[in-house]
């Protein structure tokens, strides 16, 4: 018998959402374990809406501090996809994705929070303090 081919990252045990739906806990069979903010997740949906269709394109999405998750969905056997409670809901996370997310967390936070600065764009809502 030939060996099973590896897959390409860790695969998921456990995804919880948070009561307050302002974070999702994913645990993968290696050990590893992320908890992501709810607008994390929402502003590096990785939707065509928030990605575009080339790195050119991706859009930086402010006003999403206050942002939480509805719903979680499963695709399948390799991904998720979350419904925001801004009705955001066509990004679907990969397993892979996800662990890239988590394992780039604090750089793609920072990152972001660089871009809203340099685009004049806050984390909060339009209208709120």
């Amino acid at each position: 018998m030939a060996p099973e081919p590896e897959r390409s990252t860790a695969w998921p045990i456990e995804l919880r959402l948070r009561k307050d739906k302002a974070a999702l806990t994913v645990v993968f069979d290696n050990g590893e374990a992320f908890e992501f903010p709810a607008e994390f997740l929402r502003v590096y949906s990785p939707s065509a809406e928030v990605q575009g269709h080339s790195p050119d394109e991706r859009k930086t999405v402010g006003g999403k501090r206050n942002v939480a998750i509805l719903e979680v969905h499963p695709v399948g056997n390799y991904a998720v996809r979350l419904v925001f409670d801004d009705m955001h809901s066509t990004g679907i996370f990969s397993w892979d994705y996800l662990a890239k997310l988590g394992r780039e967390q604090g750089r793609m936070w920072r990152a972001y929070l660089d871009e809203l600065a340099a685009k004049g764009l806050s984390r909060d809502s339009p209208g709120v303090g």
